[in-house]
This record gives structure tokens, C-alpha cells and sequence, in this order.
């Protein structure tokens, strides 16, 4: 699957070379990596602390059912071998219920989690992008490539446009 996204890649450069070429100028070509531009903006970092926030109190709400069960499954095991076939039988029904009920609100808090954090960078990285289209446009990138698109192993420093991208996004936020 790599290897025609390599090929797209090697096709769109030939393109541009030769399209480029008929107008006399220079090709210009620009990386960013757009989870260090994500993160290194002010509005990335206030994202990924309000992220860490709800995720610490998500936390906060699982741990005391956690700790619940354990203290029953301890004291389960202490009293095993007193109880009763009906009573042990029906103590074990009621933790697989407790754990059942841990692993229900988990599921939830982290669809909570994942829709918190899509309403949280969803905006700022449509920001973001429109910043890296307002760079290659301003600039005159001919084209301007993410450092994780598939194809790209290497690029040099020099293509790098990161820190021109967060520095532009911090001045419109």
C-alpha cells in the first residue's frame, strides 16, 4: 500500500517540475510537522491541558470502583474457604457484575474523552491548516509537504517551515 503512495508522490513531483519548468520559476518546497506545529502553539497547549484535566478526572471517577473491587476480590479471598458453594458462588457473580460495571463507565469516559478531544482540536488544527495555506501562499511554496505523509523519509532543515507555521498561528490567535 506504501508503494503507490510513493509512486503519487514521485508523479506529483514530476508534475511540478514540469509544469514549473515552462514558467521560469523555481520550485519551492516546504515540510512541516504538523503535531510539533499542533502542539507548540498556545492553542495546541491549552487543548492538550484541558485534554490532561478531563482525563485526571475521568480518572478520579474510576478509581474509587476500582479500589471497591479490589477491597471485595481481598476479602473474598480471605473468606473463601468459609463460605459456603452458594454463598462464595454468588460473591463471584457479584464482582464479574462490579468489573463488568469498571469496564462499562471506562468505555464511556473514554468516548466522553475522544469526543472532548475532537471538539477541542478539530477547530484549532483546521487553524492550523489554513495558516500553512496562508504560508505556502504568501511565501510562494510551489508545494508544501506534512513530515509524516507517506513517501517522505527525508527532507533537509532548510525545507522545514514548522516554526514559521506556529509563529504565524500564535500572532492570529
Amino acid at each position: 500500500m506504501s508503494i503507490p503512495r510513493a509512486l503519487v508522490l514521485l508523479a506529483v513531483a514530476a508534475i511540478l517540475t514540469l509544469g514549473t519548468g515552462a514558467q521560469d520559476e523555481p520550485i519551492k518546497i516546504g515540510v512541516v510537522d504538523i503535531d510539533q506545529a499542533f502542539n507548540s502553539t498556545e492553542d495546541g497547549k491549552a487543548a492538550r491541558e484541558e485534554l490532561s484535566r478531563k482525563q485526571r478526572d475521568a480518572e478520579a471517577q474510576v478509581q474509587p470502583l476500582v479500589e471497591q473491587f479490589n477491597a471485595k476480590k481481598e476479602e473474598l479471598q480471605a473468606k473463601r474457604f468459609v463460605l459456603s458453594d452458594d454463598a462464595l458462588f454468588q460473591r463471584q457473580l457479584d464482582l464479574k457484575q462490579m468489573q463488568d460495571s469498571i469496564q462499562l463507565k471506562v468505555k464511556e469516559l473514554e468516548g466522553e474523552l475522544q469526543v472532548a478531544q475532537t471538539r477541542l482540536e478539530g477547530p484549532l488544527r483546521k487553524k492550523l491548516m489554513d495558516t500553512i495555506d496562508e504560508e505556502g501562499k504568501g511565501a510562494g511554496f510551489t508545494v508544501i509537504f506534512s513530515r509524516d505523509a507517506p513517501g517522505v523519509l527525508y527532507t533537509r532543515e532548510a525545507l522545514d517551515i514548522t516554526e514559521t507555521v506556529i509563529e504565524k498561528y500564535n500572532k492570529k490567535s
